[in-house]
């Protein structure tokens, strides 16, 4: 009987790989999962998709336990991109078709990095980048709908996606971008599956309006459902990219983004804000968010401790000797000598076009908050060269965590919770209460100011009570949450980790309406199953990285 690789190899022109090495390497991203597949495809191009989405629809018409899951770099960490079917793997599709005056047109294998270089060259930015910028792609970026240290100011991915070539379950190429007016009148009308999509969605979208806008998370950033509320009226205008963006695959897959741009103001200055009791958030939060800075983001005491002990990594990524960078941190070192190890350091950056405008905002929140906050210590760097010690650390500290640390790993489970900025003084000494009851090391770092925060704790891999903690202590923290009017994902999205957790944040009527979007767009189930509804606890926990 003929493999599904061999079956596959007949109609792909890219590669098609069932190896022992490449089945292992894609049955894990930066998650808690493992999930083997069946085979690893990499499309040549769009036309590979096409023919392996049409393969797929037959063999599912015809009973078959066949599915596709896109996997761009690796580095999701909710279990997004794991299957234990047909792996389609983007590295190939890697070209920037264009970079204009305010936008850029790419495939989704093209890292971030490289896009940044490119758009840089014009003066431009897609500011929604997140701290794993040198190793994620744009198309995860898209599909997860990241966001990162300039979230504040310039919001998450889905707001510069402004067209999506998408293979969709038909196994044809559809450009999806906002229309509204007559555009939208001619789309209702159009026959053929594209049209059926809208008008299925037209209904959903208007029928339960009420429903919808209840709904809206309450907090500014959330990856987590399908964001119906930012998807049109279904009357006057609709935005289906609204949508694919943060799909995690589940509804077609992506071959081409094109992305509105920003132009990068060159200079910066920053305030860094070390505080000994979280009471003092308090004061620190609203006084910071009302100076309406570009980035204000933290992380706790254990980041802190990690980047002393592994300092000489540090150095490396810097691209620095030791001596002088130990010297450029006598200010922190002073710091804990002086007051013990802060529980939270703080991150704000401005940005201008004047240094000397940069710096001067920086300087007027320093004298403010000392007046409010006389403990507290701060220090200023002056400028973009004196700042990135304190962004190393702050992006750096989850790779060697992964990497560093002998006989333990990352266990990201409740990785990236969103609760309103003004709660954090009330809401983070009840999480540290909550995780002072579990034999765990973990760092906290995060975007402050959106409330967004990243818990990323260490467990022993071969752990028998791993899975019992991860599920018990998950639930814990969503309720937290949840009675916060937070969301459970700001960026990381929700994978196989948070999936079984989406109908608590939104009920059972908005994991209904989300079940039906996925049959509008995916009648057969094609695409990615279970990442967005469809996972529960127990399903979840088969697929956890630890013993049961």
């Amino acid at each position: 009987m003929d493999t599904l690789a061999g079956a596959l190899k007949a109609i792909v022109r890219g590669e098609v790989d069932d190896s022992p090495e490449t089945l292992e390497k894609a049955s894990r991203d930066a998650s808690i999962f493992r999930v083997k597949p069946e085979v690893v495809v990499r499309p040549k191009d769009a036309e590979d998709i096409v023919a392996l989405v049409n393969y797929v629809s037959e063999k599912k018409k015809g009973g078959a336990n066949i599915s596709i899951t896109p996997r761009a770099g690796g580095t999701d960490m909710s279990g997004g991109p794991l299957n234990d079917s047909i792996i389609l793997d983007v590295v190939n599709l890697n070209r920037i078709h264009e970079v204009g005056d305010s936008f850029a047109v790419a495939e989704p294998g093209v890292y971030f990095r490289d896009f940044d270089h490119e758009t840089k060259k014009k003066n431009l930015e897609l500011p929604s980048y997140t701290a794993s910028r040198e190793i994620c792609t744009v198309g995860g970026m898209t599909a997860n709908n990241s966001g990162g240290e300039k979230n504040l100011k310039y919001g998450k991915t889905a707001r510069y996606v402004t067209e999506i070539e998408a293979v969709l379950a038909d196994g044809k190429v559809h450009t999806i971008r906002k229309l509204e007016g007559d555009a939208l009148a001619e789309k209702l009308a159009e026959e053929g599956f594209e049209g059926d999509v809208y008008r299925q969605m037209a209904k959903l979208l208007s029928d339960n309006r009420t429903l919808i806008d209840r709904a809206r998370p309450k907090v500014t950033k959330n990856s987590s459902g399908y964001a119906l509320w930012d998807a049109g009226d279904g009357k006057t205008w609709m935005d289906l990219t609204k949508i694919l963006v943060g799909s995690q695959g589940a509804l077609g897959i992506f071959t081409k983004m094109r992305f509105s741009l920003v132009t990068p103001k060159p200079k910066s200055a920053m305030l860094v804000l070390f505080l000994t009791d979280l009471k003092d958030l308090g004061v620190a939060v609203p006084k910071v968010l009302a100076h309406e800075p570009d980035s204000f983001e933290s992380y706790d005491d254990h980041t802190f401790e990690i980047a002393v002990k592994y300092f000489p990594e540090f150095a490396a990524q810097m691209k620095m000797s030791m001596i002088p960078l130990g010297i450029s941190f006598l200010p922190e070192v002073l710091a804990v000598i002086t007051g013990g190890v802060p529980k939270l350091v703080l991150l704000v950056e401005f940005r201008a076009e004047l240094q000397e405008t940069a710096l001067q905002k920086a300087r007027t929140l320093e004298t403010e908050m000392k007046a409010l906050l006389p403990r507290v210590k701060t220090t200023l760097a002056k400028n973009e060269s004196e700042a990135r010690k304190y962004w190393t650390v702050r992006r750096e500290s989850f790779n060697l965590l992964r990497k560093k640390v002998r006989g333990m790993r990352t266990a990201p489970f409740i990785d990236d919770f969103v609760v309103p900025p003004l709660s954090l003084p009330e809401f983070l000494p009840k999480l540290n209460e909550i995780l002072s009851h579990y034999d765990l090391t973990y760092t906290i770092a995060g975007h402050v100011g959106d409330g967004n925060f990243h818990i990323i704790p260490l467990i022993d891999p071969k752990r028998k009570d791993a899975a019992d903690i991860i599920r018990e202590l998950s639930q814990k923290v969503y309720d937290l949450v949840i009675s916060y009017q937070g969301s459970i994902s700001g960026e990381h999205n929700d994978g196989l980790v948070r999936t079984p957790y989406v109908e608590q944040m939104f009920g059972k009527e908005m994991v209904a309406l989300f079940s039906e979007v996925e049959k509008i767009f995916d009648p057969l189930g094609i695409f990615n199953p279970g990442k967005k509804v469809g996972t529960d606890l127990e399903s979840a926990r088969r697929r956890m990285d630890f013993p049961s």
